[in-house]
């Protein structure tokens, strides 16, 4: 049987439905009050340029031959890489935390979560809105990915390893800021508007983690990025756990093992990029850690505070959720998985970069000892707003 489409005008809405969601004529749809404006979009391309983030060029960094070598290494990735994804079937879902809507007993189990919420201070919520906010920004992560030459999927659904990754791995990821977000409403502690603005402000903003298209690159990136998410998710689900919400504890822990999983993934890869390629992986690693790790978020912003960011990170790291400290922690950690220390046959370049690598924990440490020594003589804490928590004032 044949599917007739009906298609209904503007002028044929029920227009006293709308009012009373104070919408009172088919004019609030029209593009004259819902377009963005030209100082929209300059504010968007300021956010995405205002840490230096874009070069303004788009580069190939690989040749061709290396591009072939990781088509070459599709059956490896299948046996090797995929094996770390779990089946939808048998994974968690967000629902699987949360009150139940078809019960009768839904209403109760909110007044539950907002008990057991009422304990939680204001320095946490900052910390928990801020990581899924970064969760939330999937979107990014996922084409950055698709632009990396040699592994990107390139139809939006190859059937190779390196596509089917990409994409089930963001299914995965997916969930995490599904759960919290969801959380967060529920609890009633911070202001969601201003949230959601600022999950789309940075979705717009995009990021330029510096990859040069080069599967070296982001895959170094992602083993420490997954590393970086499981601690600070780890973390978080500590401090739930202190101040007496051992489901938010639950949650954030579920969610740190999914990163430790994504972790041994990515880790696995450059490990064996190290194996077939030495020399070209310790110079991809070298050209990262040069360029600095950024954080995925690092253009957050909440349409009222240009350094959100900044604060948010403070937060973290006055609070132990994720320091500078594990940075060079992370680093060191990576250092010891593909054992870099130990490379053999490298070139002049590879060693030289063997070297840097090798001495940057140590550096990075001694840094930021000198920066917390000089912060602590200066004492220049202050205490700063955050829209997320409804203008309410944070120590930073």
């Amino acid at each position: 049987m044949a599917l007739k489409l009906k298609i209904v005008s503007s002028l044929s809405l029920n227009l006293p439905s709308l009012q009373s969601h104070g919408i009172t004529s088919p004019r609030h749809f029209m593009p004259s009050t819902l377009s963005i404006t030209t100082k929209e979009v300059e504010k968007l391309r300021k956010l995405s340029c205002r840490r230096g983030d874009v070069y303004g060029e788009v580069t190939h960094s690989i040749p061709p031959e290396k591009i072939e070598l990781f088509k070459s290494l599709e059956g490896w990735a299948e046996q090797n890489v995929l094996v770390h994804l779990k089946p939808v079937e048998k994974s968690w879902q967000p629902t699987d935390f949360l009150p139940e809507p078809e019960t009768e007993g839904f209403y109760d189990q909110v007044k539950e979560l907002r008990e057991r919420v009422s304990h939680l201070p204001d320095e946490y919520f900052v910390i928990l809105v801020g990581d899924m906010i970064t969760e939330e920004a999937l979107p990014t992560y996922q084409t950055i990915l698709n632009t990396l030459d040699g592994v990107k999927d390139e139809t939006g659904a190859s059937l190779g390893s390196w596509a089917t990754w990409i994409r089930a791995w963001s299914a995965e990821e997916n969930r995490h800021g599904d759960l919290l977000n969801k959380y967060l409403y529920l609890s009633g502690r911070v202001n969601m508007k201003q949230i959601e603005k600022t999950i789309q402000y940075l979705i717009g903003a995009g990021m330029d983690p510096k990859f040069e298209k080069n599967p070296y690159n982001g895959f170094i990136y992602t083993s420490f990025q997954e590393r970086a998410t499981f601690i600070s998710h780890g973390n978080t689900a500590r401090l739930a756990k202190e101040h007496g919400d051992v489901k938010l504890a639950q949650i954030c822990g579920i969610i740190a093992a999914d990163e430790k999983r994504h972790e041994a993934a990515y880790t696995k890869i450059v490990e064996k990029l190290f194996e077939v390629d030495p020399d070209d992986t310790i110079l991809a690693l070298d050209g990262m850690m040069r360029k600095k790790i950024k954080m995925p978020a690092h253009l957050m912003y909440d349409g009222e505070d240009d350094n959100i960011f900044d604060h948010f990170s403070a937060v973290t790291q006055r609070l132990g959720v994720y320091t500078a400290k594990d940075y060079a922690d992370i680093l060191e950690f990576l250092l010891g998985k593909w054992n870099v220390e130990k490379l053999t046959g490298l070139s002049g370049e590879g060693r030289r970069a063997q070297d840097f690598v090798c001495e940057l924990p140590r550096r990075i440490r001694r840094l930021e000892n000198k920066a917390q020594a000089k912060a602590k003589q200066a004492n220049t804490s202050v205490n700063v707003p955050f829209s997320w928590i409804f203008g309410r004032k944070v120590r930073v």
